[in-house]
């Protein structure tokens, strides 16, 4: 039998998908000594031959410059970075967006309303400083631009030529920290996760410090698997590994075994529970937001589960 490749049901839509990791990078403690490693960032471009839309930044003005050059690598000479979108208001998924638009002037930065309200109160000073700018000292480009609320659907589009595509921001609720979205494509069946989903990095456990909000967590990797993608971006991950569905049932998993370890009281101290979950999940990088998410979560099982410390 004759195979003409012409004629194969390979599709031809013009629409790509890429993924950037900002490396990993050490943060400082207050007193300047060094901290640990910050878990490698991606960010994800989806474009046509036209427009193109980018998903996340990183954190500071060396790893947005080096994002830069790689957009003006992958997109097209025909296509304008057209959206920014933040899937959450965590400052090290947005702050690089003053320096793109220096770049790319034409771009808008977009999200949800309660992302916008998140990333605001990333940068109230008190919050500032203790989170980001003593780790990150001189780092951080503090022309701060917040993104413009999208519509209520949460839809918005980039073009080709011919056909526009859509692009959906969905609400998911308490994953690592409140007001969590997804970027869903669906013409390429890709979920853009932020940190609702992570790969091979451990989860940052520190704010879904409750059992009841860890079960938020499952329920909204959940609701990312009702979409049955075929491919999902985690928001943390190594630059290695492959933007897989099967990060979903992982990143579920790994918020089972912590919340059984706490709450069935078999890990009583830190050291235990971050032993234990080493155990389980001996390839995964950064202790530290390990033995960040296990102080808290200790902390309020001690206090009764009340959530407040």
């Amino acid at each position: 039998m004759y195979y003409d490749p012409y004629l194969s049901p390979i599709s031809t839509m013009p629409l790509h998908a890429s993924v950037y990791v900002s490396p990993s990078i050490p943060w400082s403690l207050p007193n300047g000594q060094p901290g640990g490693p910050w878990s490698p960032i991606s960010s994800t471009l989806i474009h046509t031959d036209t427009q193109a839309v980018l998903v996340d930044t990183p954190i500071t003005q060396s790893q947005t410059a080096d994002l830069a050059s790689w957009i003006e690598r992958t997109l097209p000479a025909t296509a304008s970075l057209s959206y920014i979108y933040i899937t959450h208001g965590h400052g090290d998924h947005w702050f690089g967006t003053n320096a793109l638009l220096q770049r790319f002037p034409g771009a808008r930065v977009v999200a949800t309303k309660d992302t916008i309200a998140h990333m605001q109160s990333q940068i109230e000073p008190r919050i500032f400083k203790a989170m980001w700018s003593s780790r990150f000292p001189g780092q951080i480009d503090t022309s701060f631009d917040l993104a413009g609320p999208l519509p209520e659907s949460g839809e918005f589009c980039i073009d080709d030529k011919d056909t526009s595509y859509k692009m959906k921001a969905i609400e998911v609720g308490h994953a690592d920290t409140h007001s969590s979205t997804v970027l869903w494509c669906e013409d390429l069946r890709l979920v853009v996760a932020g940190d609702v989903v992570y790969g091979d990095v451990h989860q940052m456990l520190g704010e879904a410090n409750t059992h009841a909000l860890r079960l938020e967590w499952v329920a909204a990797i959940d609701k990312v698997a009702s979409l049955n993608p075929m491919t999902v971006v985690a928001g943390h991950k190594k630059p290695d590994e492959i933007d897989g569905v099967w990060h979903l049932a992982r990143s579920k998993q790994y918020i089972l075994d912590f919340d059984k370890l706490v709450e069935s009281g078999e890990c009583k101290t830190v050291r235990d529970l971050v032993a234990r979950m080493k155990s389980l999940w001996s390839t995964r990088f950064n202790d530290g937001a390990l033995v960040v998410g296990a102080i808290n979560a200790l902390k309020v099982k001690k206090k009764g589960g009340s959530g407040k410390l």
